[in-house]
């Protein structure tokens, strides 16, 4: 029994991880799609691409995380 919810848990680790890779592909296309229509706002597209790039892996980094610990 319990080897069936570690496994459960790594299940959920891996739909937990379809979120963020779905956020930062969106962020940047975005990212892509603004510099394109605007080249000289790179600079400030690219600080806000990569903050949100970092807030989307945060959350799968606490969701690995809690995979593990809630392993039993």
């Amino acid at each position: 029994m319990d080897i069936a919810l570690g496994t459960l848990n790594m299940v959920g680790l891996g739909l937990a991880a379809i979120g963020p890779a779905i956020g930062v592909g969106l962020i940047f296309a975005a990212y892509v799609a603004g510099v394109a229509r605007q080249p000289e706002a790179q600079s400030r597209l690219q600080t806000i691409a990569i903050f949100g790039f970092v807030l989307c892996e945060q959350f799968f980094i606490i969701s690995l995380a809690l995979a593990f610990v809630l392993q039993p």
